[in-house]
């Protein structure tokens, strides 16, 4: 009698644990657009959540720390006309984000270090260039200050954000709405997912499709197109019978997949989260109550699933954590945050592993906050890899620089010699002391200013309540 033999991982044993719920973010009015993004993005700062709201589009941003009871009152990103339909995190800055909106417009935004204490409406930059909305926004993993934006006029444009201009357009490539755009892991190349069932990958800078696929999958549902580390393709979608499949493929090669998976026959559209560190794909579907995670390998299948998470209740959206923010001390190798109706609850994947040290196999060194290239550079044709890191000792945030935008300008380019030599006289007569000084004074002052204004924002609060009471007692 012949027996199974069980192929060996050391992610077999992953699991996943939800938090408790004094840890989750409560009474979050989660957005109801109708558009398969994952309404949520987070970084190891600030965790942001697409939300309903009167009059246009808003977002929370909220420090990780500050979970509980999130007040209605409490300020929210909201200069868009329209409803947000996308936001993503820069991946060299943890203060700037982007998003997309039925406006038609890309803004960028920075949040102050200690996040909002009071509704922020006036973007760093606003990109416009879209006739219709703006479904997917997405941050160049190498190069500095490059936003991708892709909209349902079937465009695709590439800003250079420190300008505020639009320096490529891909406008004659799809024929229809673009389902999900992915940078390759050095940014030279794009993977794309269209409703007229293609998968194109393209080079930006030359404007050229280097290889497509028809009917990558033949459902009419919407497909998923990421890129992996060795430059393969995973792909999510549906089979002409509504079944939800994944496929690999080679980039170079697409006439055939490497292998194809059945899965199950739901609904909701799967949105996959990619780690390239450990080769590892989490699928979570949106109206789902699970995330299944597989392992893609060089041995056949080549996707091999590992396990799947439930809870009770479905994901309206998910938000998923770079490496770097993560607890190695805990073996801690993915970290989700999942949007419910209204709350915002995180869910920790973890290896067990009996020893206290650092574990080396499960923490390689992985993509750092520094940007390999800058802007101009990228455009101008040169390409970088990913700066690494180790979180042997955890990672610990360096100051981000603030996001600046030059545009050309008579009157500041005229304004600007006198505001630069102002600051170098005073380096030279302040000594370095009295430098640090002002630092720690500023901190003060910005602390007490948001104690302040919680103070101010508890009195109304407490106003309200007391005529309520009185109300209630005649």
């Amino acid at each position: 009698m012949l027996r199974r033999v069980v192929r060996q991982s050391k992610f077999r044993h992953v699991f996943g644990q939800a938090v408790r719920n004094d840890q989750c973010y409560d009474d979050i009015r989660v957005s109801r657009v109708t558009w398969d993004s994952s309404f949520c993005a987070v970084n190891p700062k600030f965790v942001a959540i697409i939300i309903e709201a009167s009059g246009g589009g808003a977002f929370l941003v909220l420090p990780l720390q500050k979970t509980g009871r999130i007040d209605k009152v409490y300020p929210t990103v909201c200069g868009h006309t329209g409803p947000v339909l996308d936001v993503e995190w820069c991946p060299h800055n943890d203060l700037v984000i982007a998003s997309g909106s039925e406006d038609c417009t890309v803004m960028v935004w920075q949040i102050p270090e200690n996040g909002l204490e009071s509704p922020l409406s006036e973007p760093v930059v606003v990109l416009e260039g879209h006739s219709k909305r703006v479904g997917i926004v997405s941050w160049h993993p190498t190069a500095r200050n490059v936003l991708l934006s892709a909209g349902c006029d079937n465009q695709v444009i590439i800003w250079n954000v420190g300008t505020g201009e639009a320096i490529i357009n891909l406008e004659d490539m799809h024929p229809d709405v673009i389902f999900s755009v992915s940078w390759s892991r050095n940014g030279s190349l794009l993977c794309t997912a269209c409703k007229d069932k293609k998968v194109r990958v393209i080079d930006p800078r030359k404007k050229k499709i280097v290889a497509e696929k028809d009917k990558a999958h033949e459902g009419a549902r919407p497909m998923r197109a990421i890129f992996l580390v060795d430059g393969n393709i995973f792909t999510t979608g549906f089979s002409r019978m509504s079944e939800r499949q994944l496929a690999l493929w080679k980039s170079d090669n697409m006439d055939e997949p490497i292998c194809v998976q059945e899965m199950d026959s739901s609904n909701g559209v799967l949105l996959p989260f990619y780690d390239p560190d450990t080769s590892i794909v989490y699928l979570c579907g949106k109206g789902d109550s699970s995330i299944r995670y597989f392992e893609i390998t060089d041995e056949a299948p080549y996707v091999h699933y590992l396990n799947t998470f439930s809870t009770k209740e479905p994901q309206r959206g998910m938000g998923y954590m770079p490496k770097r923010g993560l607890d190695v001390n805990k073996c801690e190798i993915a970290r989700f945050y999942k949007l419910h109706e209204r709350k915002c609850e995180p869910i920790i994947m973890t290896v067990p592993r009996k020893s206290d040290l650092f574990q080396d196999d499960l923490y390689p060194d992985t993509a750092g906050p520094d940007p390999a290239l800058e802007a101009e550079e990228w455009f101008a044709g040169k390409n970088g890899r990913q700066i690494l890191i180790s979180l042997k000792d955890g990672y610990v945030s360096t100051k981000n620089r603030d996001l600046k935008v030059v545009k050309s300008n008579v009157l500041e380019t005229k304004l600007a010699p006198k505001a630069e030599n102002a600051p170098t006289i005073q380096k030279h007569v302040t000594p370095q002391p009295s430098a640090k000084m002002e630092d720690k004074l500023e901190e003060v002052l910005r602390e007490f200013k948001s104690l302040r204004d919680r103070v101010i924002l508890q009195d109304r609060r407490i106003a309200r309540l007391e005529e309520q009471v009185a109300k209630v007692a005649l």
